[in-house]
């Protein structure tokens, strides 16, 4: 069997060190072909010396000269810049992408590989929060896989292996409720970000901890999973589930549930995507039923966390309204971890780019775009309350 070359855009993050890992232990599986990074050259020059892929590019430009000279002794090519990233995206040196970057940076690279083909496992959800539309069908018109990484969406996706003539009532996310869950607005007001990063459950980077601990990540998910998996609004509901042991679950219409369970560990779902359709061994750790010998359910408190009901009102609204939802985010986060702005001002700024930036009923990719910068820049010009 031929070794699938895997080209992770997004390698020192969260997503792309642990597909690493996977690539690590498989060797005679699955290759490093085309690493990528925004600004940490110090992980991606360690990591290109020790799988040797073909390519790396660092997206910081005021990095490229550190990076290319700690590689000059390697024959591995280097780039920088945003342009580089997609064009590196084109270039016909892998068979699959993992696509981990992080927000709507990862729009453009997704699609520039979809166009040229290539398999697409996918954990970067904003790219079918801002453009699932366009996404799907480019991905339909090149016959090209979306294999999801998420644990959630890769939980539906095993789900439904065998179920393809069968249909969905509904699929069920499960959340963990983050770090404050049963927490109410009194308490919440004086949360700093040191506090929103320590998740229950899992190990992520800062952006989707945060995203975690407002709920935001579960309205997300819910969106993406309209496209992934061509669900109406209705089809998606979310259940807190704090063990995190249950990674979703897809109700037929005879009322049968399916579940997939397992370990909160995003190695598992990350070399589901990078094997499939085969299943291969590996010495994770195992689920015992005896610890823990409990599984909780409770549904979200929409009122507290008001983010997830933002992302079900987008959702429903469709066009444009997911791409500002997630644009307004992306800024309001950005400016909590920086200590701009409080924890509860996040859903305000998001409340208020979506109550104000222009919607479109049947936006084209451009008007993605530019819907995106205009939503960015109307939530800075907010960070000032």
């Amino acid at each position: 069997m031929s070794i699938k070359r895997i080209a992770i855009f997004g390698s020192t993050g969260s997503i792309g060190t642990q597909a690493l890992e996977v690539i690590q232990a498989n060797p005679q599986l699955f290759s490093a072909e085309i690493l990528t990074a925004q600004n940490n050259a110090d992980l991606l020059i360690k990591q290109a010396l020790q799988f040797n892929p073909n390519m790396v590019i660092i997206g910081d430009e005021k990095k490229y000269l550190t990076v290319k000279d700690a590689l000059s002794k390697t024959g591995v090519k280097v780039f920088a810049g945003e342009a580089a990233l997609s064009e590196a995206a084109s270039v016909d040196c892998y068979d699959m992408m993992l696509a981990g970057i992080v927000g709507y940076a990862g729009l453009r690279p997704t699609l520039n590989a979809i166009e040229l083909g290539k398999p697409i496992a996918l954990a970067n959800k904003e790219t079918l929060v801002v453009a699932g539309d366009i996404v799907m069908k480019t991905a339909a018109a090149n016959k090209v896989p979306i294999l999801p990484v998420d644990s959630e969406h890769s939980a539906i996706f095993q789900c439904l292996v065998g179920e393809t003539k069968n249909k969905i009532d509904q699929i069920i996310l499960t959340a963990s409720g983050g770090p404050f869950l049963g927490k109410k607005p009194n308490f919440l007001v004086n949360v700093k970000r040191e506090h929103a990063l320590q998740h229950p459950n899992w190990s992520m980077g800062a952006k989707i901890s945060v995203d975690s601990a407002t709920l935001m990540n579960k309205g997300l998910e819910m969106i993406e999973a309209k496209w992934l998996f061509n669900l109406s609004p209705k089809q998606i509901s979310v259940v807190i589930h704090p063990q995190s042991i249950i990674h979703s679950m897809v109700q037929f219409e005879d009322g049968s549930l399916k579940a997939q369970m397992g370990l909160p560990d995003m190695k598992l779902p990350i070399q589901y995507a990078l094997a499939f359709p085969k299943r291969i061994p590996n010495d994770f750790p195992r689920y015992n039923f005896k610890k823990p010998n409990v599984l909780n359910f409770e549904e979200p408190d929409l009122k507290t966390f008001r983010n997830l009901q933002l992302s079900i009102d987008a959702l429903y609204k469709g066009g444009n309204m997911p791409c500002i939802l997630n644009a307004a985010n992306e800024i309001a986060v950005f400016a909590f971890l920086r200590n701009r702005i409080g924890f509860l001002d996040i859903t305000e700024l998001v409340e208020r780019t979506m109550n104000s930036v222009k919607f479109i009923e049947k936006p084209t990719l451009q008007e993605y775009f530019d819907t995106d910068a205009n939503a960015r820049e109307y939530a800075a010009s907010l960070i000032q309350m």
